[in-house]
């Protein structure tokens, strides 16, 4: 193990944002970019820049590579459940730094620290000891092929995994492929979000205490210049991205030019439906978590399609209201703050857009919560949260991923009709069911096009709950043990002549 010196908590996020400036960590080393160049890190709730992120290419590219793929060799032949002591290790040490952790992921994007950050920066320490007691599940099987034929098969590990992580839940997103790719012997590359390159990179230098050198590497920089040539490497064996369609697309021909598996976590456009009969105060607390207004909306699997049964859908919509009004946008690094910001001024003015192309397609805007006021704030990245209502559901916000505090709700009448109206998307990833019936909840969870279906619950996504969407949602499955053995072994078979 390249055990260093420990590292200590640091609370202070602008000190650590400091600290932590213009490195990547490769080979168990802070390193400049092979360059020298950064780009700066700013905190999305005033404008400030809080400190510099190494700006990687692809000489910074192969010296991580070449790098992991060297702590390979190695790592692969230790026993299973040693790696999977030293995975578990890594989640017991970041328990350890989860309020330095979410104090930091809190100041470069934005996301309210005791709703959203907080929360986060404890299931990315669980994934860690999660899928490190699975170690022992990376076995093989016995094959009934010939009596005078001894025929098994193992599960080996594929190499050098390149991981591409985005902005919106970095840490956990980041532990949900890291982790079982390590315990399953492989070493990865990681390229961060170049709006959130800073806690994860402080993940790794927490995990390095721990990992042999060489094990988990991290790059910052751009997606042309940094994650083009990960996924281009010939040393590269398996990527895992998430982030959006367009660029999976860029990512999945990449990866075919090399004929390596890659695993797509894209968007979604997730429908809720709310039946007549559902617990209407249960279903509007459902819908405040599941449009994800803590979190400004930035998330994939965010109930972005509201479709509420005719006879109750005013009180719906007045008590989501009223609770979303309830709301305090502010400092997400304030205890007393629910909503942070978005994360970045494209993606702020790609949400307004969407918002006034409703209300351009004649919807209602309804706008909830409040500004907030403090002049410290005023150059912050704040959007009300909207709930659209009597809106078409052609129009751009019913339709296309906004990654904002937007939803559409629409009235219905009709089983049938609002089952065709949830599947009538590109998108495949999450849906919930919000009814008393159990025939109705059977029946829709069977006949809805997602991959990860609720019935009176909106929770988001955790280690041991397989997760992963179908159409343009994306390809694979994570953080589950099936996502350790398919997206991160191939199987051997093996026979023995015992004739």
């Amino acid at each position: 193990m390249n055990m260093v010196s420990s590292i200590p908590q640091n609370t202070d996020p602008f000190a650590l944002a400091k600290e932590l400036s213009g490195f990547h960590l490769i080979d168990g080393e802070m390193v400049k970019a092979v360059s020298g160049k950064t780009f700066d890190v700013v905190n999305p709730a005033t404008g400030a820049v809080i400190g510099q992120a190494a700006d990687g290419d692809e000489a910074d590219v192969d010296r991580a590579v070449q790098s992991a793929a060297a702590a390979q060799k190695a790592w692969k032949k230790m026993p299973a459940r040693e790696r999977g002591k030293l995975v578990a290790e890594c989640g017991r040490r970041l328990t350890e730094h989860v309020e330095e952790l979410a104090r930091l992921i809190a100041l470069e994007t934005g996301k309210a620290l005791r709703t959203e950050s907080r929360v986060e920066a404890n299931v990315l320490a669980d994934a860690f000891v999660f899928y490190g007691g699975l170690a022992s599940e990376l076995k093989g099987e016995s094959v009934p092929f010939n009596p005078n034929m001894l025929t098994v098969t193992q599960r080996e590990p594929i190499g050098v995994v390149g991981a591409i992580i985005p902005w919106n839940v970095p840490l956990m997103l980041m532990a949900l492929k890291i982790a079982p790719a390590l315990v399953a012997g492989n070493t990865v590359v990681v390229k961060s979000a170049e709006e959130a390159p800073l806690t994860v990179l402080r993940v790794c230098q927490i995990m390095n205490e721990v990992l042999p050198k060489g094990c988990f590497n991290i790059l910052s920089g751009f997606g042309p210049e940094c994650g083009g040539p990960l996924v281009a490497h010939p040393k590269v064996g398996k990527v895992t991205f998430t982030g959006s369609v367009e660029t999976g697309k860029i990512v999945s021909k990449a990866a075919a030019e090399k004929l390596i598996p890659v695993t797509l976590e894209l968007g979604g456009k997730s429908p809720m439906i709310v039946f007549a009969d559902a617990d209407l105060d249960k279903a509007v607390a459902g819908a405040v978590a599941g449009v994800r207004f803590t979190r400004q909306g930035q998330s994939c699997t965010a109930s972005s399609r509201i479709y509420v049964h005719e006879s109750i859908h005013d009180e719906f919509v007045a008590k989501l209201k009223a609770k979303a009004d309830a709301m305090k946008m502010g400092d997400p690094l304030d205890e007393e703050t629910d909503i942070g910001t978005i994360v970045s001024p494209d993606q702020m003015e790609r949400v307004k857009g969407y918002i006034q192309k409703g209300i351009d397609a004649g919807g209602t805007a309804n706008l909830c919560s409040a500004l907030p006021d403090d002049p410290a704030l005023k150059k912050g990245l704040y959007v009300q949260p909207v709930i659209f209502t009597d809106i078409s559901a052609d129009a751009p916000p019913s339709r296309e991923e906004i990654f904002g505090p937007v939803t559409c709700v629409f009235k219905f009448t009709d089983y049938e009709q609002v089952i065709e109206a949830a599947n009538d998307s590109e998108f495949g990833l999450a849906a919930t069911v919000w009814t008393k019936d159990l025939h109705t909840a059977m029946d829709a969870t069977q006949r809805l096009e997602a991959g990860f279906v609720q019935v009176n619950q909106n929770l988001v996504v955790q280690p041991n709950l397989s997760y992963g969407g179908i159409k343009k949602s994306g390809i694979g499955r994570e953080a589950s043990l099936e996502a350790m053995l398919e997206h991160f072994t191939h199987k051997k078979t093996i026979i023995f002549n015992m004739g």
